[in-house]
């Protein structure tokens, strides 16, 4: 039987720092279960609570970090999620002044959820589940909050982070130092009001490293397509970034004319709003694996840099 790491939820920190002490080790191709606090601490528990009364410096947890065995910078970290287990309540809530109405939100509300099998039970609806991670990162000069993404990973709060997909981050320090966290039972793109259904799990991680292969935004890979995700301060900055970025990653990996590449891009390519509500806005750029592979692009990465 494999050995499985397991880092607990006591184990949390708030800021993907180089310097916070690793809670757990893992060799390349280890079993890990992060359990995480749900978005907001595990703080509300009624609908007659709400975000203005709690502690924001509790907020957007991630658990860990891991240290990883033989990651070293300039490398990828490989996070394959095998399973998600949520917890049995979720909780949406809303802002005065915040997400994507912000003019229009005047008032706090919470609704809590409950999760039963494959379905997040919200007033009278019954949504189906769609498991995923919001936070997932490594450590970083830049020592981002847990709840701003960037280049490290951090809050990417994006859907396709779920069951099945690996996840390729950056290795700016030994170790990598992985953290995850803000886990969600359904989110739309956008995660409009701010919050999606917020809950508490266990995720269960298999971690691997590629030399030399670090991407220059995190990359996510699913059944037929592979993602870059890339964060910045408006989304139509987040836009353009996007697509200079696949632009010229097509071009490096596949041998191209950068003009052949960029119109291949506009014929192939899909852009998808991952979230607009945190310090940066994330924008993802899907390519089909049948235009190129995940190694493939992680090569054109390094090519390019």
């Amino acid at each position: 039987m494999e050995r499985l790491v397991r880092v607990d939820a006591s184990r949390v920190f708030y800021s993907f720092d180089p310097d916070i002490p690793p809670a757990a080790k893992a060799s390349p191709g280890a079993l890990v279960e992060f359990e995480c606090l749900d978005a907001l601490g595990g703080q509300i528990r009624s609908e007659e609570q709400t975000i203005t009364s709690i502690d924001w410096s509790k907020v957007n947890p991630a658990t860990g970090p891991l240290y990883v065995e033989g990651a070293e910078p300039g490398d990828a970290l490989v996070v394959k999620i095998l399973s998600i287990k949520l917890g049995e309540k979720g909780v949406v809530l809303t802002a005065p002044g915040v997400g994507g109405l912000p003019h229009l939100t005047r008032e706090a509300r919470t609704r809590l959820c409950r999760i039963v099998d494959d379905v997040v039970e919200f007033k009278c609806f019954k949504l189906g589940l769609r498991k995923m991670i919001g936070v997932i990162g490594t450590a970083s000069s830049e020592r981002a909050p847990t709840g701003t993404p960037g280049r490290h990973g951090g809050n990417l709060d994006t859907r396709v982070i779920g069951e099945g997909a690996t996840v390729y981050l950056p290795v700016e320090y030994k170790g990598g130092l992985l953290g995850v966290g803000d886990l969600h039972a359904v989110m739309g793109d956008g995660e409009v009001c701010v919050a999606a259904c917020e809950v508490e799990g266990e995720v269960l991680v298999r971690v691997d490293v590629l030399e030399k292969m670090a991407p220059r935004w995190p990359v996510v890979e699913t059944s037929d397509s592979c993602y870059i995700l890339v964060s910045e301060e408006s989304l139509d900055s987040a836009v353009s970034t996007a697509v200079e970025e696949t632009v010229n990653v097509l071009s490096q990996a596949l041998c191209l004319d950068w003009y052949d590449a960029y119109m291949l891009a506009s014929m192939t390519v899909d852009l998808e709003i991952s979230q607009i509500v945190d310090p940066r806005k994330t924008v993802r750029a899907r390519i089909p694996k049948s235009v190129l592979s995940t190694r493939d692009l992680l090569k054109g990465f390094s090519r390019s840099n």
